[in-house]
């Protein structure tokens, strides 16, 4: 269903309102080839109306001989800014970059970071956009799941379906994605509501058993038939099952690069209107599934690049694995059961759910 130009302007209102954006503020909206007209265009009535100076700054797309599929997130690390100087130091000068092309996973985001600007990124459909306005319940339920992360040396993530990994911690911080920048040099995406940390580099060991429903990204496709993923000192070292795991095996070899398996970030999702059942929806061309990154209790993975979080290893390639019906324990303690979140919220609503049945 199409929202209406007033429904996204008064959308992306209470986003920058959270993200605490002043009148005289300069914010620069950041487009590329493919970035939503509707969404452009509400972004800057939004935030001029908010009295904001607005510039855009529109580059063209890059990596055309590497990608091996239209999603953003297919091919990571090089973007239009690499080399471009001049393109830096305008997002470097503003207050707040509204992300419509995606930086995600670059050392010039990171560089613009540094100097206190904001980055919120926003590519999704203008739908989702509107379904998953932020609020600072989301802030508040996220950032208390990050300290649980932060007081933990080792999670465990278990399954019927046969997962049992253990991951140490403690090199790397946990990450809150709520969906606004209300911090200098915060980065953030929207839509979003999820915890994720990365393990010590080396330090994951188990086997991870895809089961029918669970989804790979960038791909944006269930999984039929069970793919099974065993992992040695950080890395997965074999990928076995049916035709998908042979899609996967192929794909992740094109790029050529043995960190394209390292196990990266890992954490659940704790947003309760996104939905596991999104990508049947949508053309996969649309988006990027951040419904499936996002939904409440899904327990979500990837391989590929930690450079996210501080750590040395960059890859173009990056999987992420949003999966359902997981378990996860922090030092032993339970966060999440069979895909139940285990704080007050999602109990409460596990309890309604079952009164409905």
């Amino acid at each position: 269903m199409s929202v209406s130009d007033t429904d996204l302007i008064h959308a992306w209102k209470q986003v920058l309102s959270l993200s605490r954006l002043e009148p005289g503020q300069i914010v620069t909206v950041l487009t590329g080839a493919d970035t939503h007209p509707q969404t452009l265009r509400c972004a800057i009535a939004a935030a001029s109306d908010m009295q904001a100076r607005v510039n855009r700054l529109d580059l063209p797309p890059v990596n055309a001989e590497k990608s091996l599929s239209r999603d953003s997130l297919a091919y990571l690390g090089t973007t239009p800014l690499t080399g471009n100087p001049a393109a830096i130091a305008a997002l470097k000068a503003s207050d707040l970059v509204l992300d419509l092309m995606t930086l995600l996973f670059s050392p010039e985001q990171h560089e613009i970071l540094q100097t206190g600007t904001k980055i919120l990124l926003a590519i999704e459909p203008p739908e989702v956009l509107c379904r998953l306005v932020p609020t600072e319940a989301d802030r508040a339920r996220v950032q208390a799941a990050a300290k649980e992360i932060e007081a933990a040396s080792q999670m465990r993530i278990t399954s019927r379906a046969g997962t049992d990994l253990v991951c140490r911690l403690g090199d790397f911080p946990a990450i809150s994605e709520y969906g606004f920048v209300d911090q200098p040099g915060r980065w953030d995406h929207w839509p979003s509501g999820f915890v994720l940390t990365w393990p010590d580099e080396g330090a994951s060991q188990g086997r991870v058993v895809l089961d029918r429903g669970d989804i790979l990204l960038p791909m944006k496709d269930y999984v039929t038939d069970p793919i099974t993923l065993s992992i040695e000192n950080g890395y997965v070292v074999r990928i076995e099952g049916g035709l998908q795991a042979d899609l996967l095996k192929e794909y992740m070899a094109c790029y050529e690069d043995p960190e394209a398996y390292a196990v990266s970030h890992i954490g659940w999702g704790l947003q309760p209107r996104a939905h596991w059942s999104m990508l049947a929806h949508y053309n996969k061309e649309t988006h990027i599934g951040m419904d499936a990154r996002a939904f409440e209790g899904n327990f979500l993975w990837s391989m590929g690049p930690n450079n996210e979080a501080g750590g040395h290893r960059t890859t173009a390639c990056h999987i992420d694995i949003p999966m359902r019906h997981c378990s996860v324990a922090l030092d032993g303690r339970a966060v999440v059961i069979d895909g139940v979140v285990q704080d007050e919220a999602g109990l409460s609503r596990a309890a309604r759910r079952k009164e409905t049945l």
